[in-house]
């Protein structure tokens, strides 16, 4: 892929930053997201690597694209973000971000160090009805306004039990990121997508995780993904549910941060009071 492939009609998209040195971390968040879904990850890993979590195209604080973008271009758009900081990054995908990293990977290897995947699928393009269902989202966004959409979908996102606040706080990240026409866009590039085909030419290392009672994504999806990459580690993170990073942090950052040590070469005393 060449260097100077972007996005089209992608001038620029909003990231929150924290950490000023170590390995390179950019965070690509789920379809109904933000860069808020990554807190918990800005927080701590900072202590070790740069993170980096966007706002995906039309999204939260990111302006809304001048025409409709593919998963490609969503890929394009990260490995523009890595170019800018020069060198490679580890990239770390929860659920929509994780087919994005992926494709990332598949299309720039030279810009990814490791990938890793959380509570993700091989997309649903795999499937007449859920790619007809991942479509059929963008008319009820429209139909129900973010907050209302948001209040529908968001406790489906956590295991059964979730603390309250923390449904309180995905629901309202929720509503403040999501609209069209790049939710559309984004829901559409899913139900299109199929990985099944390009996962075992992903040659980056890659750690993929999923809480234990995900009832979105589900555990077979993320099987479906470690099943076919060469180089990974499968786990399965306690108590949480599809969005494992922000339900139980301290579990899936430790494992991130041991993936970091393996792949970044960390030292290990830099990590000892984490793992």
């Amino acid at each position: 892929m060449s260097a100077d492939v972007l996005a089209p009609a992608v001038t620029d998209v909003h990231v929150e930053e924290a950490g000023d040195h170590g390995p390179l971390l950019l965070c690509l968040h789920g379809i109904g997201s933000s860069s808020a879904a990554f807190a918990p990850q800005l927080a701590e890993i900072s202590a070790y690597a740069r993170v980096v979590a966007w706002d995906a195209p039309g999204y939260a604080r990111s302006p809304d694209p001048e025409v409709p973008l593919t998963l490609d271009d969503f890929a394009d758009t990260a490995a523009r973000l890595i170019r800018e900081r020069g060198g490679s990054a580890h990239v770390l995908g929860v659920s929509w971000g994780g087919a994005i990293a992926l494709r990332l990977a598949v299309r720039h290897p030279d810009l990814v160090a490791s990938v890793i995947v959380a509570d993700s699928s091989t997309g649903s393009g795999t499937d007449e009805t859920k790619a007809a269902g991942m479509r059929a989202r963008a008319t009820e966004l429209a139909a129900l306004g973010p907050r209302a959409f948001a209040e529908a979908r968001g406790p489906r996102l956590v295991s059964p039990g979730a603390p309250a606040d923390l449904v309180r706080r995905i629901v309202d990240t929720m509503a403040a990121s999501v609209r069209l026409p790049g939710y559309g866009y984004a829901a559409e590039s899913m139900a299109s997508a199929d990985l099944r085909a390009e996962l075992p030419t992903v040659a980056a290392p890659s750690l993929v995780l999923c809480g234990d009672q995900d009832r979105v994504t589900g555990i077979e999806g993320s099987q479906a993904i470690a099943g076919a990459l060469h180089k990974t580690a499968f786990v399965i993170v306690k108590d949480a549910g599809h969005l494992a990073n922000q339900e139980q942090p301290e579990r899936f950052n430790a494992w991130v941060l041991s993936h970091l040590r393996i792949t970044a070469r960390i030292p290990e005393q830099e990590l000892s009071s984490c793992l």
